[in-house]
């Protein structure tokens, strides 16, 4: 039987423990992935105790607390707290999810938080996101209107969209583009340099069933592409694990069914 094992430098280890100093009316643990380039270490496992009767009630208030009052030296991206940013993405629980979102009561036990899977880390919890935004890059994510010898016409007349083609848009447009979704699908994981992933091709469908636009058939065109698209097998992690309860996997079905009927 072949037997798999991860290079030396790559195996996480167990690192430092941090307990409460006062005693805890409402202890939690957070065991957190904790990886610095610049130390030339192996990955490890810090554990940190808080308390929650003196904490917010979401993750993401845990790690704050922590950065804040325990270990400065903890990385991670946040900004908006209300899970419109999409900046604080990362894997709680074994579920990619927004750590402003999730609740530490749905834990039971300790936390464990990495950094979202198959992304290159940049310290800690902070994931590489360059290639994901030059996937984005490449469908051209704006409004795109009919141009003759470069100039667009009646580029200044209001284009306007109807409640019924504006009701299209609905489901896509609240992407935050936080990658939970592209970072749980193992397609990406084997194809990533080439499969878009769900998170752009949501983004591709916004734009496709935009009426305003009118690259319509161009957008189709530009993503009918065996890896770009047809790489998606309907496995389903991403529709499970979006923190915003949209539906990439639906979104794809429809830009393969509109690649058949239109094309």
């Amino acid at each position: 039987m072949v037997e798999f094992s991860l290079p030396a430098n790559s195996k996480v280890t167990k690192g430092i423990s941090y307990s409460s100093k006062e005693p805890a009316k409402d202890p939690k643990k957070l065991i957190i992935y904790r990886w610095n380039p610049e130390d030339k270490k192996n990955p490890r496992l810090d554990t940190y105790e808080i308390d929650q009767s003196k904490c917010g009630p979401m993750v993401l208030d845990a790690l704050m607390k922590i950065k804040n009052e325990i270990d400065p030296t903890l990385t991670f991206r946040r900004s908006c707290r209300e899970g419109v940013c999409g900046s604080c993405a990362m894997n709680i629980d074994g579920v990619n999810t927004l750590a402003c979102l999730k609740s530490m009561s749905d834990v039971k036990n300790e936390i464990k938080i990495y950094p979202l899977p198959h992304m290159r880390v940049v310290k800690d919890l902070v994931p590489d996101l360059s290639k994901a935004y030059e996937q984005l890059a490449s469908i051209k994510p704006w409004l795109q209107r009919e141009q003759t010898n470069g100039i667009k016409k009646n580029s200044t007349d209001e284009k306007k969209q109807s409640p019924k083609d504006r009701e299209k848009l609905d489901g896509k447009w609240e992407c935050v583009l936080c990658f939970c979704c592209t970072t749980s699908c193992p397609s990406y994981w084997w194809n990533g340099d080439e499969y878009l992933g769900p998170a752009v091709l949501l983004q591709a469908a916004r734009w496709v069933e935009d009426s305003r636009d009118s690259e319509r058939k161009e957008r189709l065109k530009a993503i009918n592409d065996s890896l770009k698209l047809y790489r998606c097998h309907s496995i389903m992690n991403c529709t499970r694990s979006c923190p915003k309860g949209l539906n990439p996997a639906k979104e794809i079905a429809g830009l393969k069914k509109a690649i058949v009927t239109e094309l």
